[in-house]
């Protein structure tokens, strides 16, 4: 056996041993001058079916894969990169799609057809691409499923901050606010106010009308605070039972006092039909203010101690007043 023969014996022993199988394609004619057999057996054509032309090998190439594996060819080709390499689905003789890869070179032939030998090898990458599929399934599911947790936590922490009656902030969450509020007005120096509403005669509504109603009243009154204080700044929250709080950033006494006395006269004009006869059930609130001008910042416990002192004062007079 001579050396050229020990040669070609070695390397397609390497080539066996590394999977990859050996093909050569005539780029003037067109014609596959080596075909890559273990390729074309793997896909369950015989020796009668086995592609002869470039054209017919790039026929079993799936649709969308011909550009890019086109495209890495001419790439080539035309000296844009010093290898070619692709990776595409053949169709096997069963329909079914399989990945395989290629790594080419365009070879020197003789001084008159230079370039003309485009050689290569093929090799299986079927199970790399389908785990690298389930990979990515995986991925995109667990991305599913880590926004649809992150969607639920905002929402329980919605329900947690959140007074199921009215929309309004909680108690719980108020108490977070206003100490939030005391230090940011400590450290600015900047006023800061609390207004606590309480409805007139709350029972008397309840027993009158039904609590079905009385929840009705709630609801008014908060939606009347609603409208009427800056969005994104001021915090309107239900304290409990038929109490509500605003607390008022960036206001002094003198705008916290206005804006209650809006509310009170808005609230006094609100109603809210009681029954099927189309009785109207009218109410009105009363309102305690207190503020700090940022020169001395109570704590939140205090400043609501002291709007509670005031609603007392105003539920003293009369009611359907403010008091500070």
């Amino acid at each position: 056996m001579n050396e050229l023969n020990r040669n070609k014996e070695r390397l397609a022993l390497a080539l066996e041993a590394a999977g990859l199988d050996l093909w050569e394609n005539d780029l003037v004619t067109g014609e596959v001058t080596f075909k890559a057999l273990k390729t074309l057996d793997q896909l369950g054509y015989d020796s009668s079916e086995m592609a002869s032309t470039v054209e017919e090998l790039l026929g079993l190439v799936h649709p969308d894969d011909q550009p890019h594996l086109q495209q890495a060819v001419q790439d080539h080709v035309d000296g844009i990169t010093p290898q070619y390499r692709c990776e595409f689905r053949l169709r096997a003789k069963n329909g079914a799609w399989i990945w395989f890869a290629n790594f080419g070179k365009v070879m020197d032939g003789t001084a008159t057809a230079e370039g003309r030998r485009f050689v290569g090898v093929t090799f299986n990458i079927d199970d790399r691409k389908r785990k690298e599929h389930e990979i990515e399934q995986m991925n995109r599911l667990l991305a599913e499923k880590n926004a649809l947790l992150e969607n639920l936590n905002l929402q329980l922490e919605l329900l947690a901050s959140t007074d199921s009656l009215t929309g309004l902030t909680n108690r719980r969450k108020l108490m977070e606010l206003g100490l939030q509020e005391c230090k940011r007005a400590e450290r600015f120096r900047h006023p800061l106010s609390v207004l606590m509403l309480d409805i007139d005669y709350f029972k008397s509504i309840n027993d009158t009308w039904g609590h079905l109603v009385g929840d009705q009243v709630i609801r008014a009154v908060a939606e009347v605070c609603k409208e009427r204080v800056r969005q994104g700044v001021d915090t309107v929250a239900r304290f409990g039972g038929e109490e509500f709080i605003l607390l008022l950033p960036e206001t002094n006494m003198k705008g916290a006092y206005q804006l209650a006395e809006v509310l009170r006269e808005s609230i006094a004009q609100r109603e809210v039909v009681a029954n099927a006869q189309g009785d109207h059930a009218q109410f009105t609130v009363s309102i305690g203010a207190a503020s700090c001008d940022g020169s001395n910042i109570p704590a939140f416990e205090e400043l609501l101690n002291r709007a509670d002192k005031a609603l007392y004062k105003a539920k003293q007079s009369g009611r359907n007043s403010v008091e500070d």
